[in-house]
């Protein structure tokens, strides 16, 4: 049974009765009248050969109350695109797999990036900027979901409980964001937001004065990095999101300056959670967890700074030692609370965790101070809109002949 506990200052949507799943979807074919709902699947192809997508497909294809699917699909030639749509072709639902390394797509972006208008790196924030682009296209759906599909614990009530709030006409919710535990294999997962993200945050609290309400709001979501959230369509217009793995920690930010707080929800969608986990990489800042931490850190900091908070290695050194002690602190927590609940706990790799992410603590704060005009964010449609008027109507044609094209071939 969960607790119906409201903590910070963002509204925590709970599971209080195991509400059964057909009740949820009944709900939501009656919403759908009135707010269709779509889905944004971001994928590489290599998912399509995994374990958890194609399971995720075989609950999908039998939900009632989706207009639109859309799949983002990196990292596939000719062949594995045609085999992507035919693998899609399951789902009864109207659907579009937008073929990111094509060369319709590739051309437009191109020209968006002679224009400086098109995310600098590969990545899945690039992937989910351009499948926002075609839903803002298509204009098919008002309320969106967004998952990862690399779940191994998946079933469609995690998809029916995230999109609910957003979904819901009574509710006046334009972001929802999903939480969960990370459980799996008898020992606690989850390490980036455990022991990375909340101590962070804590520890910037204790440092940095002047900006209180944006880290107490941060520190209200109980899952911070989730892949998982819904919002309204409104919201993919001036949103701008970052193509590294500060993109949880992006999107969050930007509903804060985009929303009041009461706009902006969070709710328990699953009691189990596994998917693909990522190596440390102690060796290696450009891999795993490494590359993530440092990321998250660097986007924290440059949200603090565009909040008027400045930095100096000082003040890096105060948050990497006030961090460090908070994240030991939070160690013999979850040791605790593993060893309550029968759990497997390592306390030597959890501190080599907390090592590693301290140092590259101080790592993000000099990449912050030595490279003052980098440019993270991706622009926003609206931005992109201005600058290349029928941008939507070239995107959805360039999806739409990829789809006429390669369709006719299987």
């Amino acid at each position: 049974m969960a607790d119906f506990y409201q903590n910070g200052i963002i509204t925590t949507l709970h599971n209080l009765t195991d509400r059964h799943i057909a009740d949820l979807e009944n709900d939501l074919v009656s919403f759908s009248k009135q707010r269709p709902i779509g889905l944004l699947l971001p994928s590489l192809f290599s998912e399509l050969e995994g374990e958890a997508l194609p399971k995720i497909i075989d609950q999908i294809k039998h939900i009632p109350y989706l207009s639109e699917i859309v799949i983002g699909l990196d990292r596939a030639d000719e062949e594995q695109y045609k085999h992507a749509l035919k693998f899609f072709s399951d789902l009864p639902q109207h659907h579009r797999v937008l073929w990111n390394d094509g060369p319709r797509l590739k051309a437009l972006d191109a020209e968006l990036q002679q224009l400086g208008l098109a995310p600098k790196e590969m990545g899945k924030g690039r992937n989910v900027w351009y499948c926002m682009g075609y839903i803002l296209a298509s204009g098919k759906t008002e309320s969106i979901a967004l998952h990862d599909c690399d779940i191994v614990t998946y079933n469609s009530e995690l998809l029916a409980r995230l999109v609910y709030p957003v979904a819901n006409p009574q509710f006046n919710y334009e972001f929802c964001k999903g939480y969960y535990a990370r459980i799996a294999d008898g020992k606690l997962n989850g390490r980036v937001s455990r022991l990375l993200v909340t101590p962070l945050l804590r520890a910037l609290k204790s440092v940095v004065k002047d900006n209180d309400e944006y880290l107490n709001y941060m520190d209200s979501f109980r899952y911070p990095l989730a892949g998982e959230f819904s919002f309204r369509r409104d919201v993919l217009n001036d949103i701008r999101i970052p193509s590294d793995w500060g993109l949880e920690i992006g999107v969050l930010s930007e509903m804060h300056r985009n929303y009041a707080n009461n706009r902006l929800c969070q709710v328990d969608i699953a009691k189990v959670y596994d998917h693909k986990h990522q190596d440390l990489s102690l060796s290696d800042q450009q891999a795993g967890l490494s590359k993530m931490s440092i990321d998250i850190a660097k986007a924290l900091f440059r949200k603090l700074a565009t909040k008027g908070t400045v930095f100096n290695e000082e003040t890096f050194r105060t948050v990497k030692a006030s961090y460090f002690r908070i994240a030991l602190d939070f160690v013999e927590t979850y040791r605790n609370d593993a060893i309550m609940n029968g759990l497997k706990f390592d306390i030597h790799q959890e501190e080599k965790a907390v090592e590693m992410f301290a140092k590259n603590i101080m790592d993000a704060g000099k990449r912050f101070l030595d490279n003052p005009m980098e440019t993270p964010f991706i622009p926003s449609w609206n931005r992109v809109q201005s600058a290349v008027p029928d941008i939507f109507e070239r995107l959805y044609e360039a999806v739409e002949e990829d789809n006429k094209e390669f369709t006719s071939q299987l």
